[in-house]
């Protein structure tokens, strides 16, 4: 299976939509939307923001690892 590396992040607070690269040996525990300034943080439960808001999980989940470290 190949590792997606962009996933288009949207803002669950203004909607704005932004593709981003993702790292690809860790999770991103914060991102700022570039719109509305609000700072995300994963949902309960997601390791990172792109698990919790982007259209691709992160690459760690992608490999079939349990959690980012």
């Amino acid at each position: 299976m190949q590792i997606i590396l962009t996933s288009t992040i949207t803002c669950p607070h203004c909607g704005h939509q932004k593709e981003e690269q993702m790292p690809a040996d860790a999770c991103q525990y914060f991102y700022t939307c570039e719109k509305c300034k609000t700072i995300l943080k994963p949902k309960q439960g997601d390791c990172c923001v792109f698990c919790s808001y982007g259209s691709v999980a992160c690459p760690p989940i992608q490999n079939n690892k349990n959690c980012c470290t």
